[in-house]
């Protein structure tokens, strides 16, 4: 199988149609948007506090609703213990605030697991990196931005954006690298030593590598 793809409880925007080499997940109730759309997930993780509806499933994986991690986190998980390495999550923002922040701090985790993630809004991409790069196709447009997690990330290098940077320092409680734009050329976010969130409008299908 080639990827692992989520359905969290938030709001669904329902971009990507998972293909058939793909693991299929639903965390608790993302359960219900999948199933709305013809789409039968291979496992059902969570504590299922909020699903409000009997589930008809022969793989599901229960958890008490008193527990450290997300239904999000859990799935993750699930995915990582089967080998996966890259996510696509939809569902996972929108919603409650608190939830959608989670799923972002979920990217970085998966960054540091040497695993690629994806979360998918109606408008936006969010992904992580982690001492590493993302590349973008030549016909990527639009609004592309970069954060630093944490305290610092060293050696940031912009190119083919228009506003470039080259061995840049970013730091987390300035947010230079907002709203920047795609131009038309293969674009490519890099850093050495640090955590990257980076967000775009495109679409998933302009991220190269997944």
């Amino acid at each position: 199988m080639d990827r692992c793809f989520i359905a969290g409880a938030g709001e669904y925007c329902g971009s990507y149609k998972p293909g058939a080499n793909d693991y299929i997940i639903a965390a608790d109730g993302g359960y219900s948007a999948l199933i709305s759309r013809g789409i039968t997930p291979d496992i059902v993780v969570g504590d299922f506090d909020s699903l409000g509806q009997v589930l008809n499933h022969p793989n599901i994986a229960s958890h008490p609703a008193d527990k450290d991690d997300t239904d999000m986190r859990l799935a993750i998980n699930h995915g990582l213990a089967r080998g996966f390495k890259t996510f696509i999550i939809d569902g996972g923002l929108g919603g409650r605030l608190d939830h959608t922040l989670a799923n972002i701090q979920l990217l970085t985790y998966l960054a540091k697991n040497n695993a690629a993630g994806v979360l998918l809004g109606s408008d936006i991409c969010i992904t992580a990196i982690a001492n590493g790069k993302v590349r973008f196709s030549s016909g990527a447009s639009g609004r592309v931005s970069v954060f630093c997690v944490g305290d610092r990330a060293e050696s940031v290098t912009i190119a083919r954006l228009k506003y470039q940077a080259q061995e840049a320092t970013l730091t987390g409680d300035y947010p230079i690298g907002i709203s920047n734009e795609f131009i038309g050329a293969g674009a490519e976010i890099s850093v050495r030593d640090g955590i990257l969130i980076v967000t775009w409008e495109c679409g998933l299908s302009f991220l190269e590598g997944l």
